[in-house]
């Protein structure tokens, strides 16, 4: 007789999934792309498959958030395959943005494709023993679609221990100054809740996705204004909560808005814009 684990074991084999093949497929609120869009998944990014019209896919992201995407951005897993850069040699793009070529070479061709920061890469075998100190430079990598590339040493790492609240306020600004996008999760844009949940994964927590689901989240405790440090969350909003940054400490908070100029920036707590907006805070257990 199948346990409950069994069970639910066989249930997840079973299910439709997929991976995304865009550098950023966006997820819309309605199976079209004059929708608004409410997130996105990045590339190599497995999701879950949900429903399916015309051209269209509703999918479930690692997160629990659920939109449509355009079939175009994906490829079906088939029953019993393996999630994307979920096992054996694994990298993650550490730069910005990294390119990948279908030589080791950025001169000769156009890359098959950029990705942006966090992306996952399956490694294949060469690109440790390479014939020249050119192409130790390059690491061989097997694409989500099947197709093999390759992308410099220089722009991917091989897994790092979870960062301290210092370390993790000194990494938040190396983001300063990348534009702000509406329901953005990458280097190509951020929105704050997007933003928010990257550094939260730098310190190995998973934020839910929206601002008002993180500032209700219970994997954090409350906090008074006055009892802030640094590294603690900050929320914002009239009605309710809109928008989210992290504290950086006397006084400031950094934070993907729209506010004068659209991109990640450091905002102060005391200026009337923000202090009249703030509603809560809360801090990471």
């Amino acid at each position: 007789m199948l346990t409950a684990m069994m069970m639910l074991a066989l249930l997840a084999a079973n299910a439709k999934r997929a991976v995304v093949v865009k550098p950023v497929a966006n997820m819309y609120s309605q199976p079209t792309e004059d929708a608004e869009v409410v997130s996105q998944a990045i590339y190599g990014t497995t999701v879950g498959l949900l429903e399916e019209q015309s051209g269209w896919v509703k999918v479930r992201t690692e997160d629990q958030y659920s939109g449509w995407m355009p079939v175009a951005s994906l490829r079906r897993l088939g029953p019993g395959e393996q999630p994307y850069a979920t096992s054996g040699r694994v990298s993650q793009v550490e730069s910005f943005f990294a390119s990948i070529y279908r030589e080791p070479d950025a001169t000769k061709h156009q890359p098959l494709v950029t990705v942006p920061f966090e992306t996952r890469l399956e490694l294949m075998d060469g690109g440790d023993k390479a014939a020249s100190d050119r192409e130790f430079r390059w690491l061989k990598i097997h694409l989500p679609d099947d197709r093999a590339g390759w992308v410099q040493r220089g722009d991917v790492g091989f897994g790092s221990p979870p960062l301290g609240i210092a370390e993790t306020v000194a990494f938040s600004k190396r983001f300063l100054g990348l534009p702000y996008l509406w329901g953005g999760v990458s280097t190509y844009g951020f929105d704050c809740s997007g933003f928010m949940q990257m550094l939260g994964r730098r310190r190995s927590v998973v934020l839910p996705r929206d601002a008002s689901q993180q500032a209700k989240w219970t994997g954090s405790q409350p906090l008074e204004r006055g009892q802030l440090q640094p590294g603690d969350l900050v929320y914002f909003g009239q009605s309710k909560v809109t928008h989210t940054g992290m504290y950086l400490g006397d006084g400031q908070f950094i934070s993907a808005t729209t506010h004068e100029h659209p991109e990640v920036q450091i905002s102060d707590l005391n200026d009337p814009y923000w202090s009249k907006l703030f509603i809560s805070a809360r801090r990471m257990q």
